[in-house]
Order: C-alpha cells, then sequence, then structure tokens
C-alpha cells in the first residue's frame, strides 16, 4: 500500500480541522451564526468531559460527544493527537532549525531518559484526583484551553491593534486612504471587532501559550511528548487499540521510519518497535519504509507498560497529592469572605457547582460582545484561577445578550432564554457618595441614571436644592438592580467609578448600613 497517499490525507485533514477550529472561533467572536457550534471541539475533548463530569457527579449530555474520539482512538490509536488537534497541529507546523541528522528534533540532554515522559501521565492523573474532588483548576492545561484562551485574550486583541495602528498610520497618506476604507469595510465587524477588546493576565497568558511553541526548539512537538495531558489520556487508551502500526518480518533495520518519526515513538533497542502511547498516526514512518515492513494490524492484547509509563508509587502518591491540593484550596479565606467584586456571568447561582463545571475554555469570554467577562487570577481563589467574571469597568453585561449561556460547553453558564436572563441578578450596585459628582461636588450628572436598561429604573434621581440649583442625586433601588455594571462603566469619572457593583450579599449590606462606601 502507498502509505504516501494516507499522509497526504492525514495533513489535508489537519488543515480542514485547524481551518473549522477557526472559523468556529471567529463565527463565535462575531456572531455570524448561532453559537451551539462553537463549543464543538470543546465537546468532543476527552479530557474536559471526563474532568467536568467526575468533578459535577453527573453525566453532561452536551459532554458525551467526547466518546467519539475515545472510540476512534480505542479503534486505531491517537488520531486526535496527529489528525484533529488543533495545538498538535499547530506545534507540528512551527518548527525550528536543529542540529543532528535525524529530520526530528534532537532532544534535549535533560529530556533524553524516556521516564520523563511521564510528565504528562503524571499531569493527568492529577487533574483527574482533583477533579474527584470537584475541582478543576488545572484544566487550564487542557491544549484546547490553551489554544482558545491565547486566541481571545491575546492574540487576536494585539492583532486588531496592530491593524488599527497601521490603518491609522497608512490613512495619513491621501491616496491610500481608499484602501484603508476598503480594508475596513472587509474586516471590521467581520473578522476584527468594532471596539478594541482588552483582557487583564493578557501577557501572562500569550507567555505561556509562546512558551509552548517556543519549546519546539528543543524537540519536535515538546509539549505532546512530555506534557499534554489529553495526550497521556488518549495515549493509556492507545494501548488496547484494536488496530495499531507494527514491524513486520520484512524491516531491514535501516532506522528510516525512526528518524521520520516526530515524536520518537520507534523503539530501536533491543528490537524495533512502535509505542502505541507515543504513536500519533501521522503515516510519515510507513510512507518512509522503503521494504513494506510497516503496517497496520489487528492487536488483540494490550501493549505492554513500558518506562515511559507512570509506575504504581507515582500514581498512588499523585493521587494522594491531588487530595492534598484540593484540600488546601478550598481552605483559603475566599472560602470563608468571597471577593466583593466578584461577579460571575448571567445565571450563575451556586459558585461551587460553577467552579466545578467551568472548563476555563474562555468561550464565554470570546463571545462577550462588551469584552466585559475576564479570567480571574486570585478573586476566586487558586480554584477559580481563569474562569470568567463580569469587571463592570471594562465591559458591562449586555441587556439583550444570552450568548455567555449559549455557547458554554458544559452549562457551567446556564443557557436562559432573554427574559430570564434579565432578570437575573448578578450583583448590586452602590453608589460611592465620596465619589458621585451630584453628592460629592454639587456637580451635575445623571449618566448613571439614563443608561440603566431596567424598565422601571434601578437608579432612582433624588432632587435637592442647592444654591438655588436643583440637582437630581442617584440612589439605587436594591429590588430593581440586577448589576448588569452598565451604569459603572459609564460613569464619566476618571479611574474607579462613583457608582461600582458588588457580589449580592456584600452590595446589600453596604446599602442597608447606611454609611458611604470610603
Amino acid at each position: 500500500m502507498n502509505w504516501a497517499y494516507g499522509r497526504r490525507l492525514r495533513q489535508a485533514v489537519q488543515i480542514l480541522a485547524f481551518g473549522l477550529y477557526l472559523f468556529l472561533f471567529l463565527a463565535a467572536l462575531q456572531r455570524w451564526a448561532g453559537l451551539d457550534q462553537a463549543g464543538l471541539f470543546f465537546r468532543l475533548d476527552p479530557l474536559t468531559a471526563l474532568a467536568a463530569m467526575l468533578a459535577d457527579r453527573a453525566w453532561i449530555p452536551r459532554l458525551g460527544w467526547a466518546l467519539i474520539i475515545l472510540g476512534a482512538t480505542v479503534l486505531v490509536g491517537r488520531v486526535w493527537c496527529g489528525w484533529l488537534c488543533p495545538l498538535g497541529s499547530l506545534l507540528e507546523w512551527v518548527r525550528f532549525p536543529q542540529k543532528g541528522t535525524r529530520r526530528g528534533a534532537k532532544e534535549p540532554r535533560f529530556f533524553q531518559r524516556n521516564e520523563f515522559r511521564r510528565i504528562k501521565s503524571i499531569l493527568l492523573v492529577l487533574i483527574l484526583a482533583m477533579a474527584l474532588f470537584g475541582n478543576l483548576t488545572l484544566l487550564f492545561l487542557d491544549p484546547l484551553t490553551l489554544l482558545t484562551r491565547a486566541l481571545t485574550t491575546a492574540i487576536w486583541p494585539a492583532l486588531n491593534f496592530v491593524v488599527s495602528t497601521a490603518e491609522r498610520a497608512v490613512y495619513l497618506v491621501p491616496f491610500l486612504s481608499p484602501l484603508v476604507d476598503w480594508v475596513e469595510k472587509g474586516l471590521r465587524g467581520r473578522l476584527l471587532p468594532v471596539e478594541q477588546p482588552v483582557f487583564a493576565q493578557n501577557i501572562l497568558i500569550a507567555a505561556l501559550f509562546f512558551s509552548i511553541l517556543a519549546l519546539n526548539a528543543w524537540a519536535d512537538r515538546f509539549w505532546c511528548r512530555y506534557l499534554c495531558p489529553l495526550g497521556a489520556l488518549l495515549g493509556w487508551l492507545s494501548k488496547v487499540a484494536l488496530l495499531r502500526p507494527v514491524i513486520g518480518s520484512a524491516c531491514v533495520n535501516c532506522a528510516k521510519c525512526a528518524r521520520v518519526c516526530r515524536l520518537e515513538a520507534i523503539e530501536t533497542q533491543p528490537s524495533y518497535e512502535i509505542a502505541p502511547a507515543e504513536c500519533t498516526v501521522c503515516l510519515d514512518c510507513l510512507a518512509a519504509c522503503p521494504k513494506e515492513g510497516m503496517s497496520f494490524a489487528w492487536q488483540r492484547r494490550p501493549a505492554p507498560w513500558r518506562e515511559t509509563d507512570p509506575t504504581r508509587r507515582q500514581v498512588l502518591t499523585t493521587l494522594a497529592a491531588g487530595a492534598v491540593s484540593v484540600a488546601f484550596l478550598q481552605t483559603g479565606t475566599h472560602a470563608k469572605q468571597p471577593h466583593p467584586r466578584l461577579l460571575r456571568p448571567p445565571g450563575v447561582e451556586d459558585e461551587e457547582r460553577f467552579l466545578s463545571l467551568c472548563l476555563r475554555c474562555s468561550l464565554c469570554m470570546t463571545v462577550c460582545p462588551t469584552a466585559g467577562l475576564q479570567p480571574t487570577l486570585f478573586e476566586a481563589g487558586l480554584e477559580g484561577f481563569w474562569t470568567p467574571r463580569l469587571v463592570p469597568r471594562l465591559g458591562y453585561c449586555d441587556y439583550g445578550c444570552t450568548a455567555c449561556g449559549q455557547v458554554c460547553p458544559s452549562k457551567a453558564i446556564p443557557r436562559l432564554e432573554l427574559e430570564d436572563k434579565r432578570q437575573a441578578v448578578l450583583g448590586l450596585a452602590f453608589v460611592d457618595r465620596n465619589r458621585c459628582l451630584p453628592w460629592a461636588y454639587n456637580t451635575p450628572c445623571i449618566v448613571c441614571e439614563e443608561m440603566c436598561p431596567v424598565p422601571d429604573k434601578a437608579v432612582k434621581l433624588q432632587p435637592e436644592q442647592i444654591d438655588g440649583i436643583e440637582l437630581q442625586k442617584p440612589t439605587v433601588v436594591a429590588d430593581l438592580c440586577i448589576g448588569c455594571g452598565i451604569c459603572e462603566q459609564h460613569c464619566p469619572l476618571a479611574g474607579e467609578a462613583a457608582i461600582r457593583v458588588y457580589r449580592q450579599q456584600s452590595g446589600r449590606a453596604r446599602l442597608d448600613s447606611g454609611f458611604p462606601l470610603t
């Protein structure tokens, strides 16, 4: 069989899968179509599905699509890693000049021992152990979440900034201004956002992502070899794959297959053998074999345990470490007194269940039209690391938008009908009378009242005569305020707004106390 055609087919599928991933990302970003399909790749991700179901102690139908990938893996091995994974494809395409006679990367001295490949398995066990105790903190290491978060919070905003800056510079040249107008009409609102989005931790997120790409300078697909927990999960299943690549009797030990293997999944000592847990079914070795000494064959026995796999002691130690980690994470000060400004997306009422379902995928931030949903750092403790929260000063919760609930692949953010969403309470606004222009400086301002989207107006104006001038002083009606944050974003004061949204309980406590916030 001419495996060169099979390799070209795989490369074509890689391009199509990566293109589909980008299309779904842009479709969600610019609302080209419905949002149900935007999380398709996450629904196919076995790691996020398994971890979320363990953490929530329930079957999550939307994540059931991951059974397709699990079935394909049990049939033919890690086809997800070699054919479909967007990050895996990107890492395969990012090549660096390297020394050595092999076409692939020469492993750095520190990583020449196969035992270091256990790292990804240990990370997998740690993720699943923490998930058993309802914690999904380490899901930020899932390859899909890494790529989507980087695109949403760092790469696409930076690209938009570069294009906008270039347009402003080029527009100064008279004969080029029509070209800028043409580009604006073609890109703005279709590929690029109308307003420049900004995100917290964008430098940290970008540094993590580009560090993973840079590790390719040490070894081809370094992330896939040593660190990817999803690859470890699929690798374990590949040990029982029914159809596996094998080296037959026609092999002449020419080592061409080992030289072209990007992940060094072919062992040459003591004899030539393929490690199915490391093989991504790329077909490069079969295409390179001059004697057709390699083929796929049905296997009835599981592949043997290798030195690249974790030992029983390492698994038990990691399980214990996961349990201890969760115990420490859930006994921080945030467990007793949540951050007063931790505002979750609409419909989220149970913080504990939200944390046990949130995949850290950042899709809700992708579709938020105001970029008000931001990744947390320590506001929810380490267990809430990089989960979404509303930052009203950066962007409010649009009164007519239900996008975050529609796109969420795990239903951590409930899908609400528009009327229900408009009644969902995110927090409670509070007027700081020490900063508010009418209260503190006798300066007319009614912006917060004008912007309030609630039909009966949650911000009321209290008239007061001062030096013959009637001032309209804003107050918040607690029973009407939903905490959307539009008043906070549009407050004309520089810096911290004079009207701010707090978590519902803390906001009501301050409002009822009768004392101004200082």
